[in-house]
């Protein structure tokens, strides 16, 4: 059982990725939903105002989390195996507390992306088509990074054991939700940079998904979360910039 349940993981990621890459909406797609305008996407279905609608968007938000934060989370799941060995605590219910927490974020991001569209803030397929909206989520993200809440959650992913010997006697389930939790304190303004990177777009995905296991490193996290909040900061202003 020891090595079925990483196998489990290893395979949510992987089916995780194949499942976006499939969905991702190539990039010639992009640049012709931008030459031919709004209603370019509208044509093709991409995403419509109901029940269905709002139920692809939760999906697709929940394999994003799926295979952009599973990979975060491998060190913490890794101290947790190693403390249940010794104990005889089980591995999944943690898991499973933790994709709780996502598939949460999943549900409130697809209702976001909704009323954005509503609006006529984003594209069908999620893009940002208001300045203010991209200079807003890159400027409240790169502040974000510098907040206390966010370096009071970092602290506790950049050290899984002294985390779980804290609340180790709550169990796996609420030990799970618990890091869900801080993981969605740590991550939740750089995921929803998606409506600036592109919703479904693969690079941006990768290249997040790269920062947020970064930034829980216990060593080079710390050179990677404040300069990060620089760059974000500067890149609103240079969006803000463009317009003038």
């Amino acid at each position: 059982m020891g090595t079925a349940h990483w196998l489990l993981v290893f395979g949510l990621i992987l089916v995780a990725w194949s499942a976006l890459f499939v969905l991702a909406v190539p990039a010639d797609l992009r640049s012709a939903a931008r030459f031919y305008g709004a209603d370019f996407w509208d044509t093709l279905c991409m995403v419509t105002l109901d029940g269905a609608g709002y139920a692809n968007a939760a999906l697709m938000w929940a394999l994003m989390a799926a295979a952009m934060m599973l990979p975060s989370a491998l060190p913490a799941f890794a101290t947790h195996d190693d403390l249940g060995r010794q104990t005889g605590v089980p591995f999944l219910p943690l898991v499973l507390g933790y994709g709780c927490v996502w598939i949460g974020f999943a549900l409130t991001a697809a209702a976001l992306q909704l009323g954005l569209y509503r609006f006529g803030l984003i594209s069908a397929i999620g893009d940002s088509l208001s300045v203010w909206l991209t200079a807003g989520l890159l400027l409240g993200a790169g502040l974000y990074q510098f907040s206390p809440v966010k370096e009071a959650c970092l602290a506790k992913c950049r050290r899984p054991l002294t985390f779980f010997m804290q609340h180790w006697d709550e169990g796996p389930w609420r030990n799970g939700v618990r890091l869900g939790l801080v993981c969605l304190g740590c991550c939740w303004a750089l995921m929803l940079l998606a409506f600036v990177g592109g919703v479904m777009n693969l690079a941006f995905m990768g290249v997040a998904t790269l920062i947020m296991v970064g930034e829980k490193m216990d060593i080079v996290g710390r050179y990677i979360t404040r300069p990060l909040g620089v760059i974000l900061i500067f890149g609103a202003f240079l969006v803000l910039l463009r317009t003038v």
